[in-house]
């Protein structure tokens, strides 16, 4: 029997039961990447997170609308500067070729960690019209100032109309909020320090720059979450989510934007994941304690002893709770993979098995039966992920005791085995996210000696038309491709060098 799903409300502070707005239907938007450099462990983390949490919502039934955007403008370095033109400007490039050159990068890393693409995935860059409308509506409803050719929100303003409600969702003062502001420091127009700017006077070597009614500017980085969103998703929707470092000011500044607008604050419930640490410690390039995505993947890296694959370390995140800190370090990722492999080993090992028993089902098929509802049943409870592989893995050593003998298959009905086959690889495929790397390898071997038998049928083709050119041609192509193909009395032979 299917348990409620419950997960924890950072708005509220508390763990909810979930009641979509619109029964049936989810609208799920997520903070994305701001395009200026290459994805890192921190970014695979978060997204890999709610990758899970989108699956999960779908294997639930729901119909969801998964919005995650391209932030491609309005986002400050400490210095003031948009990291876009910055990132432009040291690269010498145009800032739209920074953002497609990371963008695609990106989506690159999303597919190598097996995340499935968002429904909707808008550029802030592609919706200046919106976010320009927005501040309109801001400032008419008198909750924003003009100064100087930028818009700024009006904190005080916006507290005394919705009852000092920013600062609900970070939990802090408003005297702590404006000493942690990360708005440009030289903002001398601003009436107070907790003001934030929703539209940026553009400076005369400030590259990205769009027409407003208050002259020359581009938008503030906050204010594209509360646009999109809007757009796509409607005033309110069911879930936002982001990493924890987004809570103040950016999810902060959005409530008060959607909700200084259009008066409701838009995402009912919003979701944090925790940040990633390495050997205990924040990752810093300064310092040396960082570590990229691809020096996992070849080992090459002074942190590691070991190559550790997308899935590895896929496997490696579900360990952790998306709301609990994660350790990146060697022992832990070398225990992951043996227990991935474990985990791949035992899914071969039940596909070979099957159910012996009668209708009625015995001990053993109960066990399992059971033993998978307990595993989901952790995933409506917060989309405990560790909490669900541990109920996994006990079902693991069930699984392999009745491979080895020790459990008797009599004890489990054909069709209880199949249900739970069926069941299993749900959660481990669909819903976790995972996949059988040894299925693959032998796939694409397959695929391989496929086209190798073509490929051969035609050299020797060409061989018996006296095509030398052409059969010379195909055997250098594979050469380069790593392929050696040897000719023989009894025809030609392929392998890979």
């Amino acid at each position: 029997m299917s348990t409620p799903l419950s997960f924890y409300n950072s708005l509220t502070r508390q763990k909810e039961v979930f009641t979509p707005i619109h029964e049936g239907y989810v609208g799920l938007y997520v903070c994305g990447p701001t395009v200026y450099s290459d994805v890192h462990l921190g970014n695979v983390r978060t997204f890999t997170s709610f990758d899970i949490i989108y699956r999960y919502l779908m294997h639930k039934g729901y119909k969801v609308r998964y919005v995650r955007n391209i932030t491609d403008v309005g986002h400050l370095t400490d210095e003031g500067e948009d990291k876009m033109s910055k990132g432009a400007r040291i690269a010498k490039l145009e800032p739209m070729e920074v953002a497609q050159k990371y963008t695609v990068g990106f989506h690159d890393m999303m597919r190598e960690f097996n995340n499935l693409p968002p429904n909707i995935e808008p550029r802030a860059t592609g919706h200046i019209i919106e976010q320009i409308e927005m501040v309109q509506q801001i400032l008419a409803n008198g909750l924003a100032y003009e100064a100087n050719g930028s818009v700024y929100f009006d904190v005080a303003a916006y507290n005394e109309k919705h009852g000092n409600a920013y600062g609900t969702l970070s939990g802090r003062k408003i005297d702590e909020l404006m000493a942690e502001s990360r708005e440009l420091k030289a903002q001398s127009d601003k009436k107070s320090p907790s003001d934030f700017a929703i539209w940026m006077k553009a400076t005369e070597d400030h590259i990205l720059r769009w027409n407003s009614p208050w002259g020359e500017g581009f938008p503030g980085w906050h204010l594209e979450c509360s646009a999109m969103s809007t757009k796509y998703l409607g005033e309110e929707f069911d879930i936002h989510g982001g990493g924890n470092d987004l809570k103040f000011p950016h999810h902060e500044n959005e409530i008060a934007q959607n909700a200084g607008s259009c008066g409701c604050g838009g995402a009912r419930a919003w979701l944090h994941t925790n940040m990633l640490l390495m050997n205990g410690k924040k990752m810093s390039k300064s310092d040396g304690n960082t570590i990229t995505p691809q020096q996992l993947f070849t080992g090459d890296s002074p942190h590691v002893t070991d190559s550790f694959s997308p899935m590895n370390l896929r496997f490696f995140m579900l360990q952790t709770h998306y709301r609990s800190q994660m350790d990146l370090t060697d022992d832990a990722l070398q225990a992951g993979k043996k227990g991935f492999t474990r985990l791949m080993e035992a899914w071969s090992n039940l596909q070979g098995l099957e159910g012996l028993g009668g209708a009625q089902n015995g001990t053993v098929g109960k066990e399992l039966t059971e033993g998978l509802a307990a595993a989901y049943a952790e995933m409506d409870d917060d989309f405990n992920t560790p909490k669900a592989l541990a109920r996994v893995f006990e079902l693991v050593s069930r699984i392999n005791a009745l491979k080895g003998g020790q459990l008797s298959l009599k004890e489990v009905s054909k069709e209880i085995l199949e249900e739970f086959k069926k069941g299993l690889g749900t959660l481990l495929f669909d819903v976790f996210g995972l996949r059988d790397e040894g299925e693959a390898a032998g796939a694409s071997g397959e695929t391989l000696s496929k086209v190798m038998d073509l490929v051969l049928d035609l050299r020797a083709q060409a061989r018996a038309e006296k095509n030398w050119g052409m059969s010379d041609k195909l055997r250098d192509a594979l050469n380069d491709a790593g392929i050696v193909v040897k000719d023989g009395k009894d025809g030609a032979e392929w392998t890979t060098s």
